[in-house]
């Protein structure tokens, strides 16, 4: 798999993504609307399903470097929500798009310029209806990001994260959609 953007490579994962991608996962900032920053090992464990997924699906969450220069900057794409998760979201949408970049790359327009690039791929190319977004709550700067890309609100969706305990602060997540224009 691989998508170019004005400014970036979108790609399957190599075994050189590993370490900037433990870099990024174990970053408290970057992790702060997760329960926690990932270990190495669980950063691993992450890449070796997304290969998996992405051999068995066709596509899945890749890593994103700048173009210019091979930096590796994050991870993005799309990927096929855990029937547990799509059971907690009105509609029960298959598909979601998503991203995390490292911190030095926030700001600069490349997470809507990706994100574009992955929900044309998921229109064109997968011919899927919708595609969707969720994020916990508090999460102004990835809403931000979803509605630059065109995704609007969908506030009957909104869920309690099943993965997370009843009380937990981070549970309350936020839903965003948006349809194939071409499918009408």
């Amino acid at each position: 798999m691989r998508l170019q953007t004005e400014r970036l490579i979108l790609r399957s994962w190599e075994s050189r993504d590993h370490a900037p991608l433990a870099t990024v996962l174990g970053d408290p900032e970057v992790r702060r609307f997760y329960p926690t920053v990932a270990t190495p090992e669980q950063t691993k464990a992450q890449l070796d399903f997304s290969i998996e997924r992405q051999a068995a699906a066709g596509f899945h969450f890749g890593a994103a470097e700048l173009k210019s220069t091979g930096q590796f900057v994050g991870l993005i794409g799309l990927g096929y929500i855990s029937d547990e998760t799509r059971a907690a979201i009105r509609g029960q949408p298959p598909v979601e798009i998503g991203w995390q970049f490292g911190k030095a790359f926030w700001g600069s327009g490349l997470a809507p310029e990706g994100a574009r690039a992955w929900l044309d791929y998921g229109f064109a190319v997968l011919n899927l209806p919708e595609i969707v977004a969720f994020t916990f709550a508090g999460n102004l700067p990835s809403q931000r990001v979803m509605e630059k890309i065109g995704m609007v609100r969908d506030a009957d969706a909104d869920f309690e994260h099943p993965r997370l305990a009843p009380g937990h602060p981070l549970r309350s997540h936020v839903v965003y959609r948006i349809a194939n224009p071409s499918i009408g």
